[in-house]
């Protein structure tokens, strides 16, 4: 059961004082921050990939299956009166993709009527709970096997009412023994008042010389992000441009791991046509296509100018099993050629030779890979003691070997009972209660150089009192939660020197089917559920104003340091100042005032702040479009002796930056101290 409400005192823990808080920012003696501190991170969980951030409106497009989820015709269903049968033919489209439907003539008199001409039969799909029918260009293809004469028609129609938005004839007919591809494109000549709606192919039964076809690969996509062929849908991809990422982190996760031991996210499986991609059995409870691949992923990181953190199958599986080492050779082998598959020549390297047929002669950068993913978890403490004691050390000595200029992270961190090697650079996931992130703002002072960490996961998923793991997971990221990430990323960014970069995750979750209801960003079939959250906001404010080099900042002698105002000040790329905040603690606004060493009275800056409902626990509503986050930018000038005199309120988050360069300048610093 999901408890929305907790005592309200455990979420605020509220403070009576209310003095002002005055600041002085210093001009040197901070430290230059990572580049890449606000990220993405991705795997296939809530249909983010499949029915969520990847195009493909056919679901169920190939019949793929698997042990677990064995192959069906969900989302299928029969037009004009024909059967449709599930069959594994003797000569499939090929070897990935075995089975394929067979679409059969009404037998005599069923459908309607005993006479087959101009009789058409066909097949629709329903789409992922449902298709976005706008006027605008969908490309599509489906391949065919059968003796026929004569063309098809496609169309897109409402699954209520049956009216036709658009067809589009594909000339030609097919052949006996041989797979025919067809494709096509289809331009709606209205938009549909709803995503209630199908995609039909059908032909002329009487063109079907044994009275059926079989068809395979049956796929739709709308205009994609960039125009990427097999590429990214442009709400839910304009929702993570406008957090100004600057790196992507896949593929997970637990769909790196797999299931098993056998069915890991095989990267070799995921490049190439999508007729020779036989999809995995997902670990979120559903099959998955693996149209999202490697490649895929690259191409999403190059399209947002993205750096791109690729995780490698580290030999354990979701289900506790792992590799022994006298076995780790093909494990080990597999990721240096996923490297080599992106980062090869193409004339000197097998798999750089492979990537460059598949239309990317220019190698990929890759500056940081991962070694597994969260190794300390599955199959405890065995699984996570055969990381320590060699599948780490092993792969990370195979990396330095071949690779010695790529950054090799841990997939744990010093925070869950690891000693990170000299060398290598830590993952760290907390997701806790807001109180836990506050709790913890120090952490990361006690990190040292020789200890970078990744934060590759993190988010407030349940409330104070409650535990995620046994039922208390919040149903959507809450106003309160997400005040208490930002004051988990003030903590990050004030050591931005041993944080290598911060996202949240998951990052995407379908509103008719999800695993895990705390995401940035909620969707449906429909773009106007696209929701951003509470917690898309926080974030967001936060990577418009990067800071480049934190600044120590003096707080009085007397007066409280943080808590309820949590802060970090430091300078921008150009050298204007920034000042980020967040209070909690507090049911009372508080007064702030702020001097920038070298800013004189005069000087201007914008203060952009968030503020939430009365209601701690409001949420932004997918289905109502109520938006609880209120964000105001003032214009603001500093008063005598150059302070910015401004106040904040209860449960709101901050980010001040000055229109002028402060002291010191553009340039990198070169202290040892904090942010503070």
């Amino acid at each position: 059961m999901i408890h929305l409400k907790p005592a309200l005192a455990a979420l605020l823990a509220l403070s009576t004082q209310c003095v002002a808080i005055d600041l002085f920012v210093k001009s040197s003696g901070g430290n230059k921050t990572t580049d890449i501190m606000y990220g993405l991170m991705h795997e296939d969980i809530n249909n983010s990939g499949d029915g969520g951030i990847y195009a493909e409106l056919i679901s169920n497009r190939a019949f793929q299956g698997s042990e677990k989820f064995p192959s069906n015709l969900d989302n299928w269903s029969p037009v004009g009166g024909a059967t449709l049968t599930l069959q594994k033919l003797a000569k499939p489209l090929s070897s990935a993709l075995p089975y394929s439907v067979n679409v059969a003539n009404p037998k005599e008199g069923k459908g309607k009527g005993k006479d087959s001409k101009d009789k058409k039969v066909g097949l629709a799909n329903a789409g992922f709970w449902g298709m976005d029918v706008k006027r605008q260009k969908y490309t599509g293809s489906f391949h065919v096997t059968g003796e026929y004469k004569g063309d098809f028609e496609v169309s897109l129609r409402s699954a209520i009412t049956g009216e036709t938005f658009g067809k589009k004839v594909v000339k030609g007919g097919s052949k006996k023994g041989k797979w025919t591809e067809k494709e096509f494109e289809l331009v709606p000549f209205k938009d549909a008042p709803n995503s209630n709606n199908t995609f039909v192919v059908q032909w002329d039964a009487e063109g079907a010389k044994d009275g059926s076809l079989d068809l395979n690969l049956i796929s739709l996509f709308p205009p994609t992000f960039k125009g990427r062929k097999n590429g990214l849908r442009i709400d839910l991809a304009q929702t993570m441009v406008e957090l100004k990422p600057t790196f992507l982190r896949f593929p997970g996760g637990n769909m790196l791991e797999g299931n098993t031991l056998d069915t890991w996210w095989k990267w070799y499986e995921t490049i190439g046509p999508l007729k020779d991609r036989p999809g995995m059995a997902g670990v979120w409870e559903y099959q998955q296509t693996l149209g999202l691949g490697l490649v895929e992923y690259m191409e999403w990181a190059d399209d947002m100018n993205l750096e791109p953190i690729v995780g490698v199958f580290a030999g354990l599986a979701l289900d506790g099993s792992f590799v022994p080492e006298s076995e780790m050779g093909w494990v080990i082998q597999q990721a240096l050629d996923e490297i080599e598959f992106l980062t090869g020549d193409a004339k000197t390297t097998k798999w750089g030779a492979v990537r460059a047929k598949l239309g990317h002669p220019k190698p990929w950068k890759v500056k940081w890979v991962e070694i597994g993913n969260e190794d300390w978890l599955a199959g405890r403490p065995a699984g996570f003691e055969s990381y320590i004691n060699y599948r780490f050390p092993m792969m990370m000595k195979a990396f330095n070997e071949k690779y010695p200029d790529i950054q090799i992270i841990a997939s744990p961190s010093i925070f869950d009972g690891m000693t990170i090697p000299k060398g290598a650079a830590g993952d760290h996931h907390p997701y806790l209660t807001p109180d836990e992130f506050v709790q913890r703002f120090n952490k990361f002072d006690s990190l040292s150089r020789d200890n970078v960490t990744l934060i590759g996961e993190a988010a407030s998923t349940h409330p104070n009192g409650g535990i995620a793991w046994e039922g208390d997971l919040m149903p959507l990221p809450w106003w309160g939660g997400s005040v208490a990430e930002a004051i988990f990323l003030i903590s990050t960014e004030r050591n931005g020197d041993k944080i290598i970069g911060a996202t949240y995750a998951p990052g995407l979750r379908s509103l008719d089917r999800w695993q895990w209801s705390m995401t940035w960003v909620q969707h449906a079939a429909d773009p106007a559920l696209t929701t951003r959250s509470t917690s898309w906001y926080v974030w967001r404010i936060f990577a418009h104003h990067i800071i480049r080099e934190t600044l120590p900042v003096d707080a009085p002698a007397g007066k409280p340091n943080f808590d309820p105002l949590f802060y970090v000040a430091g300078k921008s790329e150009t050298g204007t100042g920034i000042f980020k905040a967040a209070v909690y603690n507090s049911t009372e606004s508080i007064p702030v005032s702020l001097k920038f060493d070298g800013l004189n009275e005069g000087a201007v800056a914008n203060l952009t702040v968030l503020t939430g409902p009365e209601d701690p626990y409001g949420f932004n509503d997918p289905f109502t479009g109520v938006n609880v986050v209120e964000e105001k930018t003032t214009f603001i000038k500093a008063g005598k002796g150059g302070a910015f005199t401004f106040t904040l309120p209860g449960l709101s988050v901050a980010v001040l930056e000055t229109a002028d360069v402060v002291k010191g300048g553009k340039g990198k610093g070169k202290g040892k101290g904090k942010g503070n």
